[in-house]
């Protein structure tokens, strides 16, 4: 199989299993270069993973072997990151949030439509396993017409345990962007594109004290929403309810619920790729365990990224497509905005459903 070149920039944690999966996993991609701000870092990527160039990211851009820029950056410049790399004529698949604004994310989308280029992002774990069985149980009428959903993401935040926390608390973090985009795809990807949202949101603690190392003690001034709650009415009429929260010591909630006229159905964490899954059908008083038995059931990101690559080859649409990453960032950002004028904002952006991931994984 032909193989397509893939440069990655930001060679952080989150690198190393999109390295394996590029590298190991899907046959149809080969990492070529990789890049990061800190060069000792990118050098060491490289090593580890068999990959044949550390470079600063203007070379990695300029260089014809790469046709699929993923970018892994911090948030903060996604944006900047993903607009050079469109201005060179690279697709490019982006760790999520799209952009930290709709507007920032608006430009990517119009840019990579001029340029006739593929856009692509996080998350992809809607393309795992376990929301695809759920996906094909929904399709096939196991719960009737869908009529709500919950989503519900609560804890008391990542200061304890990561190690440079600050930017979960600026703009441009919270739990909305920085979690909501697993949720929030999931439940698009599950009932299709919303309409119309309101919100809530508030801070409920205006400074963290960090507890880990190496800036254990160090005070962070809280500038984003971080307990955010939202209503999200979608275009075939289901409506959902979604709660993004770092402000939770504890709680017993689902992680996605979808209500249906004839059952309900118990989604798994949308931030892993397999299961479990519950089913309870109309009328009856005992949840079926669901069996998943698809591809991409382990840690599988990257799946998009070959998603695209095969896409490209194919002349077809990618899954994880701007359109829909750029329609998640606009209901995230909605739900914020009404949140500060308690009214209900309308959404301007559309998308299909991505296609259903055949149950082999389509060859990736």
């Amino acid at each position: 199989m032909e193989k397509t070149g893939i440069g990655v920039i930001g060679c952080g944690n989150i690198s190393d299993i999109y390295l394996k999966n590029l590298q190991q996993t899907f046959l149809g991609t080969r990492v070529v270069a990789c890049a990061d701000i800190l060069p000792e870092r990118a050098k060491a990527k490289a090593e580890k993973w068999s990959v044949p160039k550390a470079v600063s990211v203007d070379e990695l851009l300029r260089d014809p072997e790469v046709e699929i820029v993923v970018n892994l950056t911090i948030p903060v410049v996604h944006a900047e990151v993903d607009r050079k790399a469109l201005e060179a004529g690279k697709h490019v698949h982006s760790e999520k949030p799209l952009a930290v604004t709709f507007a920032d994310g608006s430009a990517l989308m119009k840019l990579a439509q001029k340029r006739s280029l593929r856009l692509g992002c996080a998350p992809d774990t809607f393309m795992g396993a376990g929301i695809q069985a759920c996906r094909a149980l929904i399709d096939d009428g196991a719960i009737g017409a869908p009529v709500g959903a919950v989503a519900f993401m609560t804890c008391p935040g990542h200061e304890s345990w990561h190690p440079d926390p600050e930017f979960y608390y600026k703009p441009g973090g919270g739990p909305m962007l920085d979690m909501g985009p697993y949720y929030v795809t999931a439940l698009v990807s599950l009932l299709g594109p919303v309409r119309r949202v309101s919100g809530a949101s508030r801070i409920s603690f205006p400074e963290r004290t960090i507890g880990s190392e190496p800036k254990r003690g160090t005070k962070i001034k809280v500038e984003v929403p971080t307990h955010v709650s939202g209503t999200l009415e979608f275009a075939d009429g289901a409506i959902a309810t979604l709660i993004m929260s770092f402000d939770v010591w504890g709680a017993h909630l689902p992680w996605i619920e979808i209500y249906g006229s004839e059952g309900s159905l118990a989604v798994p964490d949308p931030n892993t790729f397999g299961g479990p899954i519950s089913l309870l059908p109309a009328r009856s008083k005992e949840w079926k365990s669901m069996p998943v038995t698809r591809a991409y059931s382990e840690n599988s990101r990257g799946v998009a990224v070959a998603d695209m690559a095969k896409a490209i080859r194919e002349k077809k649409q990618h899954r994880a497509n701007g359109e829909l990453a750029g329609h998640v960032l606009e209901i995230m950002h909605g739900i914020l905005e009404a949140a500060k004028g308690a009214k209900r904002y309308d959404l301007t952006t559309t998308c299909e459903r991505p296609k259903p991931v055949p149950a082999d994984g389509g060859g990736l």
